[in-house]
């Protein structure tokens, strides 16, 4: 098929070419300050303040790249009976809803999709709905913006997200759907948890998995991705591969900015990584693992002293720059807990991140890199291929309330290779 786009993703830098995007709707307004912990938030978001600035982070990835979202790609596959059928199944099952299947199955493929991700009003229709506190007998997704999560391409596959929490389930179960049946991409799906009978000890979020090169990874172990998780990870591609290294980062479990690794450390480019440096550096009692299995056996698992220095010792030399600059730990708490730490990289050296966390910008243009407006990119007063290095600042007020930033809001399909 004409445009059919394979999984490869060798790295974190490489020139992006394609990536998958849900723009928040009102399944994000779907939230009361009651249920807003259960739905994995600190706060609630305004819709139409995220949706403006979500529009421009949006319009920035378009300039790069080729984007495709959820909303589209799950329309593309209910319109095949078959699919829609097995995936309203599996939705019902697990969220025990079986009570309006018939419903959901009743529907054309806009209007499902809508309800998938949406959810379902409960029906006042007998007492016991009376009674009940619940608005949705399908629950809104109020994290799928977050596609990092549900997904994870991994070299020339795609491992669904063995997800930490019950609420984010159906993600995982729609991002596997769309891989598994749409006509676009060309690429095999991983499932930790393929059966009915889910273990909860096998976790795996893609704000964890970092693809620092071909034969290297980076992993984080906290709250949302357990050991068991990248064990699962290790398992299937020592199979595959000559030489594998994993880097692991065990994080605190506290306070929620930590949840994934992506939110210390990202890749920015060749030579250069972002670090939260209390927890990547200063925090001895987590540990800093690395693993090298070699044609199919795990030859060793021990400590190193911090992930710079493990991935030094494996020939990446990455200058760290610092969340929130170096000078004092309260702005750096401030502006991790705002995505400071959290770039994409649509290409190597060439990143993007929230203007809030002014520091976190200071710090890198003192590292070379130029801050670029994303308001003026759009109005084509800066033209962003005539700088070497840069980061694209992102309005942003109300979506870094929601607790990610770039990389949490992005699950790449392809990137080309990167010349080391």
């Amino acid at each position: 098929m004409e445009g059919k786009l394979p999984t490869s993703i060798y790295s974190e830098i490489g020139e992006l070419e394609g990536v998958i995007t849900h723009t928040p709707g009102p399944e994000v307004e779907n939230m009361t300050p009651e249920n807003a912990e259960r739905a994995l938030y600190s706060d609630i978001l305004n819709l139409r303040v995220a949706s403006k600035e979500y529009n421009q982070f949006k319009g920035i990835l378009d300039y790069f790249t080729r984007t495709f979202e959820v909303k589209d790609l799950l329309k593309d596959i209910l319109k095949n009976e078959k699919v829609k059928q097995g995936l309203v199944e599996k939705v019902c099952q697990n969220e025990t809803a079986d009570c309006i299947s018939e419903f959901l199955l009743s529907n054309g493929e806009e209007e499902l999709a809508r309800s998938l991700i949406e959810g379902v009003p409960l029906q006042k229709n007998s007492l016991t709905n009376f009674l009940s506190k619940e608005r949705f007998s399908l629950k809104p997704l109020h994290n799928f913006f977050f596609t990092r999560d549900a997904a994870i391409s991994l070299y020339d596959n795609v491992y669904v997200g063995s997800m930490a929490s019950p609420v984010r389930l159906r993600e995982s179960l729609i991002m596997e759907a769309i891989f598994d049946f749409h006509p676009l991409f060309n690429t095999k799906t991983v499932n930790p948890n393929p059966g009915k009978s889910r273990d909860s000890r096998i976790a795996i979020e893609g704000g964890d998995v970092l693809i620092a090169r071909d034969d290297l990874l980076i992993c984080g172990i906290g709250s949302r991705t357990t050991s068991m998780g990248v064990d699962y990870i290790l398992r299937n591609l020592k199979e595959k591969k000559e030489k594998q290294h994993i880097l692991v980062q065990e994080l605190p479990l506290t306070p929620e900015s930590f949840i994934h690794l992506d939110m210390v450390f990202t890749l920015l480019d060749r030579d250069t990584c972002m670090i939260y440096d209390p927890v990547i550096m200063k925090m001895n009692k987590y540990q800093t693992v690395h693993i090298y299995a070699e044609e199919g056996k795990v030859k060793f698992i021990r400590e190193v002293e911090n992930l710079p220095e493990g991935l030094r010792k494996l020939g990446m030399d990455l200058k760290p720059v610092l969340c929130g600059g170096k000078d004092d730990q309260w702005i750096q708490e401030r502006e991790q807990w705002h995505s400071g730490a959290n770039f994409f990289a649509v290409g190597p050296g060439r990143i993007i991140g929230y203007g809030r966390n002014v520091h976190t910008l200071e710090a890198l243009n003192q590292n070379g890199y130029e801050v670029l407006k994303a308001s003026d990119i759009l109005k084509q007063r800066v033209n962003p291929h005539d700088y070497h290095r840069f980061v694209i600042s992102l309005d942003g007020s109300e979506l870094p309330r929601g607790g990610g930033g770039a990389r949490c809001m992005t699950m790449p399909v392809s990137r080309k290779p990167v010349d080391w």
